[in-house]
């Protein structure tokens, strides 16, 4: 058996412009500082990745992001190279460390772009703490889809994960029956439209990045109490529709016509809840199209960045006026 790796791996996101910084949240978190203009006036990004991602899915459009505002990634507990280390990771609490992670890191409110789990965290943010989010951008977030046919596969592997025992079984066999790279190729073709277009840089670096967790004590259960914690949160889809609908920061949702994990019809139904939401469907992409097709994702995202910055600069002008 190859032997496992003690040495966590550094500056996976440097070929992309990012740093690498650790801060204490009850335990290491690690993140990533794609840098930004010190004389920006927008506000700041923080991107939050999907179920069993990290930072790395977000290297195909920081660099340009930055170009123009501050833009930094984070690695929940349990995912990336932030072990849990006994902290729960369950989406709600990793909504509390989120919280926790811009005020104490970013210091100021900001926008927050998340993809899969990492929306639906990024939306109980914005619930419970609107103070701190000026625009939230969804991008394929987890969201339910009542009344519809699910993928078969994406439905009975997600059913397997719910049941205790089980769930930890599947996983641990898939972890020691496929190597890391059939590991990576394997979640890249369930979140790509069209597997084809996967860097492989970026998919090189995941391969490293699923050698050092696969070195972890219990990586199957610390992403096994994130996924059981989202699907809790879709079953109770009464108190999930209020958080959409009741959201009052402006807020953009771009969504994959052939994501799997979650239908279009969703992010469809999303958008009827709430009118203020501005949408982008991106035709022919899956699940991750930030790293599918970021030229796709940019243009969409990037305007719409500017125009809250030039509102809030706006506010500004007027509170000064106000002043005067």
């Amino acid at each position: 058996m190859t032997s496992l790796p003690s040495t966590k791996p550094v500056d996976l996101a440097s070929p992309w412009g990012g740093t690498d910084r650790t801060v204490d949240l009850d335990g290491p978190v690690h993140w990533v500082d794609f840098g930004g203009p010190e004389s920006s006036t927008q506000p700041p990004v923080v991107l939050v990745h999907g179920l069993g991602g990290s930072h790395l899915n977000w290297v195909g459009i920081a660099p340009v992001l930055a170009e123009h505002r501050r833009v930094v990634a984070l690695d929940l507990p349990g995912f990336g190279l932030t072990p849990a280390l006994g902290r729960d990771t369950s989406v709600n609490h990793n909504a509390a460390l989120l919280s926790r992670f811009v005020h104490e890191v970013v210091g100021e409110p900001v926008v927050l772009v998340g993809n899969s789990m990492g929306g639906m965290v990024s939306l109980l943010l914005a619930d419970r703490r609107p103070e701190q989010v000026v625009g939230l951008a969804l991008v394929d977030p987890a969201l339910p889809n009542p009344g519809a046919r699910p993928d078969p596969q994406v439905a009975a592997t997600f059913a397997l994960y719910a049941v205790p025992r089980v769930g930890e079984l599947v996983l641990t066999r898939y972890n020691t029956r496929f190597s890391d790279r059939q590991r990576v190729l394997g979640t890249v073709a369930l979140c790509f439209a069209d597997p084809s277009r996967a860097d492989e840089d970026v998919v090189a670096a995941g391969i490293e990045l699923t050698a050092w967790r696969r070195s972890l004590p219990d990586p199957e259960a610390e992403f096994l109490g994130a996924a059981r914690s989202l699907l809790r949160v879709l079953r109770g889809r009464r108190e999930y529709d209020r958080i959409m609908r009741d959201l009052r920061v402006p807020v953009l949702l771009i969504h994959g016509t052939q994501d799997r994990l979650v239908p279009i019809s969703a992010a469809r139904r999303a958008a009827r809840l709430n009118p203020t939401w501005r949408t982008a469907y991106l035709d022919g992409m899956g699940h991750t199209p930030q790293l599918e097709a970021p030229e796709d994702v940019l243009g969409h995202l990037e305007p719409w960045l500017e125009s809250l910055g030039r509102a809030d600069a706006e506010d500004s002008a007027n509170s000064a006026d106000s002043a005067d």
